[in-house]
């Protein structure tokens, strides 16, 4: 017998250890990644052509602002394999040691991306990339096309009276600031009179029906006739007519715009490297992109050769790629903590007032 228990005890192991193997192999294929929901890497029939063409599965995680997103990677170490990182907020990823760099070998749609975006100083570091380029666009405003016809050219019809009660601005202490800060003349990387911010963001205040947080937040409010105007993102209007069918324009004023880079990164200690390149390669291949912008709506691919592939009219092509539009756009740059506290503040107090 107690042979007979020895051979059950080592046989009973082996099973164990062959299937705690099989568990890990096949959790060693999954591709975990952070990103806002709805926002490309979630996208279904993209998932489903993504792992019949590589075998990856992709498990999305999401987070509502880049707060929430630097602080899951903190509290989460090795959780993540792929983060998507706007680009003014990579050297503060970096410096929290939240990122590593990036051999992009294997990578062969890194050679299209834009130049000037692939080896920008606000992801390449010493000759090593923190971020491959993904999408940009623009943070402006939107208009709903029953309420507001012909759409206005200048930021200021946020403070018209006649929409007053029916404005919306997101709930988010530095795009508020920057916005401000277009609509009294200022460069929003080097805001010179911050009273003069904080003056015209009181004065909003009483046009505000609400703050808005999340696409879906937006979508409702406009779906449900409440937003007239609002602040919104360019990539995001484009998924509300496209994807919702909402009757949306959006708008890069004479004033200009705050223009945004969006990267893909690797969390520091990613245990999924290998997929996670391949996925970071898939979602900047033209391929993609176009399947993305057509079916659901998207922000302005980092490939040229993806802006290039989309028709001649399309808006990604036809209006944010021409230089006119370009020359008023301002991207955005790193902020000092000092600043990120003094804008919190600051928003603090707004919000206090419209509450």
């Amino acid at each position: 017998m107690a042979l007979i228990d020895k051979v059950l005890k080592r046989a009973l192991t082996c099973v164990m250890a062959t299937a705690a193997l099989a568990s890990f192999a096949a959790h060693a294929e999954d591709v975990h990644v952070l990103n806002w929901k709805g926002y490309g890497t979630d996208e279904p029939w993209a998932l489903k052509e993504f792992e019949a063409k590589t075998g990856y599965h992709v498990v999305n995680d999401f987070f509502n602002s880049e707060q929430e997103m630097l602080t899951k990677l903190r509290t989460n170490p090795g959780a993540y394999d792929v983060v998507m990182v706007n680009s003014a907020f990579n050297q503060q990823a970096r410096e929290q040691n939240l990122l590593q760099p990036i051999d992009v070998s294997g990578m062969p749609n890194v050679a299209d991306l834009n130049p000037k975006m692939r080896h920008s100083h606000l992801l390449e570091i010493g000759g090593q990339s923190y971020g491959i380029p993904w999408v940009w666009g623009v943070t402006s405003f939107a208009v709903n096309d029953t309420k507001v016809h012909p759409a206005p050219d200048t930021i200021q019809a946020l403070w018209d009276p006649a929409y007053k009660g029916h404005v919306g601005i997101r709930d988010d202490a530095i795009e508020a600031v920057q916005f401000a800060a277009l609509a009294t003349g200022q460069n929003i990387n080097d805001i010179k009179n911050l009273d003069a911010v904080k003056d015209k963001l009181k004065a909003l205040t009483g046009q505000l029906k609400t703050f808005w947080s999340s696409e879906n937040d937006w979508n409702q409010y406009v779906a449900s006739g409440v937003f007239y105007i609002s602040t919104y993102w360019s990539g995001s209007a484009a998924r509300a007519r496209n994807k919702f069918n909402l009757p949306v324009t959006f708008v890069i004023p004479k004033e200009g715009a705050i223009g945004w880079l969006d990267s893909l990164s690797i969390p520091k200690g990613a245990h999924n490297v290998a997929g996670a390149k391949a996925f970071i390669n898939y979602m900047i291949d033209p391929g993609f992109y176009t399947q993305w912008d057509s079916r659901v709506g998207a922000p302005v691919s980092a490939n040229v050769k993806a802006v290039a592939a989309l028709p001649a009219n399309a808006f990604n092509r036809a209006v944010l790629a021409n230089p006119s539009v370009q020359s008023r756009i301002q991207f955005q740059e790193p902020i000092t903590d000092d600043k990120r506290k003094a804008y919190l503040q600051l928003w603090q107090e707004i919000k206090a007032q419209a509450d």
